[in-house]
């Protein structure tokens, strides 16, 4: 079976994850694998990645199907994707905050400041 193009890079991103951890010590491989596609993936690229671990397909590294087990499943499979269900409507207020993309991770920079 071919995969498709959004699925090669899927895959390619897991085993890149993966090739990553697997630099770290034994006992954080498959703990930052999984940790990192939780935090990082969308939903609809999570509920993608158990559709191809769950028919055995896509190539996917031995540490990426064995972090599998700790990925979060998506729950439900429309109202949780980015720009659907009852939170897409409202929008970001003033265009502000992790609704319109802005990282919780990188500082603010105050209004004004250039």
């Amino acid at each position: 079976m071919s995969l498709s193009h959004t699925d090669e890079k899927l895959v390619r991103m897991a085993n890149q994850i993966a090739t990553f951890f697997a630099s770290q010590p034994e006992a954080v491989r498959v703990d930052g694998v999984a940790t990192h596609i939780n935090k990082f993936w969308e939903p609809r690229m999570r509920r993608r990645f158990f559709e191809m671990i769950d028919a055995g397909i896509g190539g996917f590294l031995p540490l990426v199907i064995s972090a599998a087990a700790k990925i979060r499943r998506p729950e439900n499979p429309r109202t949780e994707d980015v720009g659907l269900g009852a939170d897409a409507a409202k929008g970001a207020p003033g265009g502000k905050g992790p609704v319109a993309g802005e990282s919780l991770s990188e500082p603010s920079v105050p209004a004004g400041v250039a």
